[in-house]
């Protein structure tokens, strides 16, 4: 993974939620879990809401231009589109959502079986990627309406059960999460810690080495993301603008 100076180490994206309709007749993306990483919503434009599943139970969230919600590692999410909303996301630990530091909401029949999981996740080849964007949300959104039923009525047995699924399904993947963590928001820290000791110090040389990154022009078509159609930024520090 190439150096990065932008702050915390995070990953940034625009978003513009899914506006079809699941068989619930909610619109908006697929159900998921991150199991280290925290993600954050500032809203930019539209109205929407964010449906989660967490320690507190189900909760729903609204989200209007200006609104900044985060959630922490575990909360299940389901980003709801109610009129044109789009986002911009901060993901901290950046490369490890794409690592596999996501897991969706599917029935439990497939979040335990690691290549039934693999196949309800891949959108395989271009043609036809977005039917099958919508077969992929749909099939989450039904193990979402499983798990947010049974905390509704006093049973936390199933999401435990998703709880313990969902790291099985990555303990293989995992061993490798800790290098993503310490090339970016690890060594971060660590280089804020050396520069406020430094400066403890008397010694302000750092300073002489101040510069401006500039993430360089998005290209005009998005991604398929879990939540909607996504551009993620580049913001390795390889583009820079020296002023």
């Amino acid at each position: 993974m190439s150096a990065s100076s932008f702050p915390g180490g995070t990953s940034l994206s625009h978003l513009g939620i899914y506006a079809d309709a699941a068989p619930d007749g909610v619109c908006g993306g697929s159900p998921h879990m991150h199991l280290v990483s925290t993600e954050a919503y500032v809203v930019v434009e539209g109205r929407g809401a964010l449906q989660t599943i967490d320690r507190e139970g189900f909760r729903e969230t609204e989200l209007e231009a200006g609104s900044v919600v985060w959630f922490t590692p575990g909360t299940i999410h389901r980003a709801v589109n109610r009129g044109g909303l789009k986002v911009i996301v901060l993901m901290s630990n950046a490369g490890l959502p794409e690592a596999g530091d996501a897991v969706m909401t599917f029935p439990a029949d497939i979040v335990a079986d690691p290549d039934a999981y693999a196949a309800a996740a891949s959108l395989g080849e271009a043609d036809g990627r977005e039917e099958r964007v919508s077969r992929r949300r749909d099939l989450a959104v039904a193990g979402f309406e499983a798990l947010r039923d049974a905390v509704i009525a006093g049973d936390r047995g199933p999401l435990a059960d998703f709880h313990a699924a969902a790291g099985a399904l990555v303990l293989r993947s995992a061993g490798a999460w800790g290098r993503l963590v310490r090339e970016r928001p690890l060594a971060q820290a660590e280089r804020s810690l050396a520069l406020t000791e430094a400066i403890a110090q008397g010694d302000v040389a750092h300073l002489g080495e101040a510069r401006v990154h500039e993430a360089p022009a998005q290209a005009a078509d998005r991604g398929y993301g879990m939540c909607g159609r996504i551009r993620a930024y580049d913001v390795t520090d390889l583009q820079e603008n020296h002023r």
